[in-house]
């Protein structure tokens, strides 16, 4: 949002001895980020007032013309393609060197062989509307080199560009006025009150006794939180003057008559959104407040038609909707050039049911912007009288018809808080006696009552524009002192009180220990990915469930418009996108996945996703191997084998062409299938533009969340005599398990064979497969002997040949 410090001198003096950026940087400290500063119409001050004395056609260019102009400061040529040019026009005229809005500096440069330096220039190079069909005429009497600005008697404003994210909880900062309440309280300057009540005393004995042309009906059941009215005769629409036009244009809005910029002017001043109707358009004389019974089809002011669904708020007349309550008028009722008596509404609407309907529609506006952030009913008739006066201005001849009329009006409830000198002190740190903490909440126009029962207590009265959600418990009170007497000025001090570790709960715990397993002995490195996808990558991945029931309203891109039904295509993407850049890559996520439930509308999974990548090997059994000993770190009872034909993997789709036919196992914990490793099939690698060797596993950890695992270790003194490790290398069927041979290694019982396990897997083409495996023997009580070790490694290789896996020769 863009604040002019022009405008905000209208209500408070700034401190002349501090740059806009320096000022810029004491508000952010105080009340809100400033992004940027920035100077509009700083040009203008450099275009002056040409009038063309001669146009010749361009020798090399049928679309261009060589005009000659004078400034007062002798003839000049520049090259110029503007269809409009004439004779004795006046026009402005950007020399070399001008900084134009539309972003760049004037240089002088050949146009088809012709010098041209400068510019004669159209609305919208200027920054002065929208207007590129020609040239700008300017009125006959300007005078020859009179600079623009002096021309249209406007002058370099300063902007503060606002984060909006950092006033989401200040309605009241939605407006200059409100915002230059901050600015006096945080510089210690006066705050002048040009809208107080007797200025709306003096307002108010324009209305007549006539009875109004309009009346006003809100229903109960609508999002209306007040709403009034004021009938006004004998208007005139034209261009506003050009100091509002300047205004508006500095803070982004364009400029359209003078009835609809007054609308934007106040809401831009008072922070209060509001609508001006073409009473003619209001049939029957009766505006109606109420929530929509049906589904109707309604053309917005952007002539857009909006599909208004039952539950909507919409103003209404006699005959039908008018208005979409908070957000946008209607193109049927907007002022047109032959309006001549209006209607000014202002209303105010609940903020949640505004955010509701904005967000289905898809239309944010500068009203619903607004409304969303709960603003003050008490507001209205001010806002109301604040746009007469500006149409009074602009039409002197306007009347009043009627008086003011309002329905429905539920006005802020009066808010009182109990502080003290004490309480503020003990939380910020400070030493301020009551006397300051008082003049520092006044400033801010809280009203304070001193108690005097109780020295350095007081009651403080907020005020409504700040009572709708945003002060309402004695710590707010605390953090407005604190930010008024600044920051900055705060002492720190390391806190007195006793600091415990704070104890995890089962959930974090286990994500911990997975992420330090996976980091630490994995070597592999955590990732997040989106946890919304689209169907396209859905289809890529050959997953069926699309989640359809899941899918956003008013998604803003088709790639993100549904919770994803499992890690697995995210992973995949990921897979794809890192094996460009890496011949080998190792990463994993401890992510949610969501499931269409029609009891719970979704079910959140918590899922363990883990792939490795290779360009020169296949890393399954480094993988397979990794999975096994997280799971003995993680104590929990899990066996990997092959799946049950007779009880597919609820983790993956039936048929899915990514499981690969013999790499491939299931992970089983507490005897519930929770998981899978699986070499990705290469049509599945193909898909997604992966070459390589891509494996992965995924496991839900859902059901162990919530539930501390037992910790079931057994600790043991580390062995005192060395072990043996052994390596043979089998044959097998290309077609048989891996998982087969461990379970026929494990036949082999002997309490001296403490870890068994597959080192490496080759399978040649139309050949045996050769599976080495690695064996451990370790004996806690002496050195295994030579002649052990030999008969150890005998009986390994027998067993494994009686069940067909013979020796590698």
């Amino acid at each position: 949002m863009k604040i002019s410090l022009d405008w905000i001198q209208d209500f408070t003096e700034l401190p002349g001895e501090l740059s806009p950026e320096e000022i810029g940087t004491q508000f952010t400290l105080s009340t809100c980020e400033v992004e940027g500063v920035e100077r509009s119409n700083e040009h203008l001050e450099q275009v002056t007032v040409a009038q063309i004395t001669g146009i010749e056609p361009h020798p090399e260019a049928d679309k261009l013309n060589l005009v000659r102009f004078k400034t007062g400061d002798g003839e000049k040529q520049v090259v110029c393609g503007a269809p409009n040019v004439a004779v004795g026009q006046k026009v402005p005229f950007a020399p070399v060197g001008t900084t134009l809005p539309i972003g760049f500096t004037l240089e002088p440069k050949k146009i088809r062989g012709v010098l041209s330096e400068g510019m004669l220039c159209a609305e919208d190079e200027l920054g002065l509307g929208e207007g590129h069909e020609g040239l700008m005429i300017l009125d006959g009497d300007a005078a020859l080199g009179q600079t623009l600005a002096d021309y249209l008697k406007t002058s370099t404003d300063v902007l503060l560009d606002i984060d909006n994210k950092s006033i989401t909880h200040r309605p009241d900062l939605w407006g200059h006025y409100g915002m230059a309440r901050e600015f006096a309280a945080v510089f210690r300057k006066e705050l002048k009150t040009p809208f107080d009540e007797s200025w709306m005393q003096k307002l108010r004995k324009l209305q007549t006794k006539d009875p109004s042309p309009v009346s006003i009906q809100v229903d109960e059941k609508s999002a209306c939180l007040g709403y009034m009215g004021l009938s006004v005769d004998n208007v005139t629409v034209k261009p506003s003057p050009q100091w509002m036009q300047n205004r508006l244009i500095a803070c982004g809005l364009r400029p359209i008559n003078n009835i609809v910029d007054i609308s934007n002017y106040v809401m831009l001043e008072l922070g209060q959104p509001n609508h001006i109707f073409d009473r003619e358009t209001i049939r029957g004389g009766t505006i109606i407040v109420r929530e929509m019974g049906e589904h109707h089809t309604f053309t917005t002011l952007d002539e857009v038609e909006r599909h208004i669904i039952p539950g909507d708020t919409m103003v209404c007349d006699a005959q039908g909707p008018s208005v979409i309550g908070g957000i946008m008028g209607g193109l049927s009722s907007s002022v047109k050039e032959q309006t001549s008596s209006i209607f000014i509404e202002a209303a105010n609407w609940v903020d949640a049911r505004i955010r509701h309907t904005s967000t289905r529609l898809g239309l944010r506006t500068d009203s619903s912007q607004r409304f969303e952030k709960s603003l003050d009913t008490n507001q209205l008739e001010r806002t109301i009288w604040r746009i007469l006066e500006l149409v009074l201005e602009s039409c002197p001849e306007a009347k009043v018809a009627g008086s003011l009329e309002s329905d429905g009006m539920k006005y802020t409830p009066e808010l009182t808080i109990d502080l003290s000198e004490e309480r503020v002190n003990s939380i910020l740190g400070t030493n301020l006696d009551a006397a300051a903490i008082k003049k520092y909440l006044e400033s801010l126009e809280f009203q304070v009552e001193m108690k005097s029962e109780r020295p350095g207590s007081m009651k403080v009265t907020v005020p409504s524009f700040r009572a709708t959600k945003d002060i309402e418990v004695d710590a707010d009170l605390i953090e407005e002192v604190g930010r008024i007497h600044g920051y900055d000025k705060l002492i720190p001090i390391a806190p007195k009180n006793e600091i415990t570790a704070v104890k995890l709960l089962p959930e974090k715990l286990l994500k911990r220990k997975i992420m330090d397993f996976m980091v630490y002995r994995g070597r592999a490195l955590e990732i997040y990915s989106y946890p919304m996808v689209g169907e396209k990558l859905l289809a890529q991945a050959d997953w069926h469930e699309l989640n359809e029931k899941l899918i956003l309203a008013n998604a803003l891109n088709p790639e993100t418009d549904r919770m994803r039904p499992s890690l697995v295509p995210s992973l995949l993407e990921k897979a794809a996108l890192n094996q460009k850049h890496f011949s080998s890559s190792r990463f994993f996520e401890l992510g949610r996945s969501y499931l269409e439930d029609e009891a719970a509308f979704s079910r959140e999974r918590h899922q363990l996703g883990i792939v490795f990548y290779s360009k020169t090997h296949s890393p399954f059994m480094e993988l397979l191997n990794l999975l096994e000993d997280m799971f003995e770190n993680l104590n929990l009872n899990t066996r990997i084998g092959m799946p049950d034909k007779s009880k597919p993997n609820p983790l993956l789709p039936e048929n899915w062409l990514g499981k690969h036919p013999n790499e491939y196992l299931d992970i089983r914990i507490m005897g519930k299938t929770a998981g899978f490793i699986s070499s990705i099939h290469p049509l599945m690698n193909r898909a997604f533009k992966i070459k390589g060797n891509l494996v992965m596993a995924l496991v839900d950890l859902t059901d162990f969340m919530v539930h501390p695992i037992q910790d079931k270790t057994k600790y043991q003194p580390l062995p005192k005599f060395p072990g043996s490790t052994f390596d043979c290398t089998v044959l097998a069927d290309p077609k048989t398990p891996v998982a087969d041979i461990i379970a026929a290694a494990r036949k082999l019982k002997m309490k001296e064979l403490v870890d068994l396990r597959i080192a490496d897997v080759y399978t040649p083409d139309d050949q045996p497969k050769a599976v080495t495996l690695r064996a451990r023997f370790l004996d806690r009580d002496q050195t295994l002997s030579p002649e052990f070790i030999s008969t150890a490694e005998s009986r390994l290789i027998e067993t494994l040949e009686k069940q067909g896996y013979p020796l590698k020769q």
